[in-house]
């Protein structure tokens, strides 16, 4: 297995070739794996929230999702907290989602072999579900095109744990990403509280602490997604 980290979404893509890993901490990834666990069918990304709502009107089931400034999209169904994704809500549904990074990064990787979510929650299972794979290559979302520790630091130790199992890390940016990537759970939840997003979320109310606390979470998750 030979493993790559970008840092940000490439403007080029995700070859077909590469098994794509995306990793949005706060809060794409983390998000969209509780909806997918709840019962959600299918994840749509868009760019924008115009590009939605035209596809709201070709998908009328579809629940329309995502956020700018961390908070929902005025006439969205729901923003980007893990929280506003229960059973009641998602079960049966598809959903459109255009976060500000995640869902670049999901569509950067959109050409790839597979497209597996990834963040701290699940880390283990994502590992478990890249068995097999030749190419790898991890999708940090970054913040607006540029590297976000929480994301580079998450793409660091699951490059850790695949250099374990005998991976290749390929390239100046996995090595600084495995070198910065915390050591356990308590690293982790430091990390993530304290990293510039975090603080930012946090700062917002009681409900975006809570999703900060629920994604500083390490292998919380025992279910990797494909999307």
């Amino acid at each position: 297995m030979r493993v790559k980290v970008h840092f940000s979404p490439p403007a080029a893509g995700i070859g077909s070739g590469a098994c794509a890993v995306v990793i949005d901490v706060l809060r794409a990834t983390s998000t969209l794996m509780v909806a997918l666990a709840h019962g959600a069918t299918r994840i749509i990304p868009v760019a924008t929230p115009e590009e939605a709502l035209a596809l709201r009107a070709r998908t009328p089931d579809a629940l329309l999702c995502g956020e700018r400034e961390g908070l929902r999209i005025a006439g969205f169904d729901l923003g980007n907290s893990p929280d506003e994704y229960g059973p009641a809500v998602v079960v049966g549904r598809p959903l459109i989602f255009a976060s500000t990074n995640g869902s670049i990064a999901l569509l950067a990787a959109a050409r790839a072999r597979r497209r597996i979510l990834a963040a701290f929650v699940n880390l283990q299972a994502a590992a478990d579900r890249l068995t097999g794979a030749v190419e790898v290559a991890i999708v940090a979302a970054g913040k607006l095109g540029r590297f976000a520790i929480e994301d580079a630091a998450c793409a660091g130790l699951l490059c850790r744990r695949l250099r374990e199992r005998g991976a290749r890390l390929d390239g100046a940016a996995a090595a600084l990403a495995g070198a910065i990537a915390p050591g356990d759970a308590s690293e982790v939840r430091a990390l993530v509280q304290g990293c510039a997003h975090g603080r930012y979320l946090r700062s917002m109310g009681p409900q975006f602490a809570r999703d900060v606390e629920l994604c500083a979470g390490l292998d919380t998750m025992d279910q990797a997604f494909e999307v």
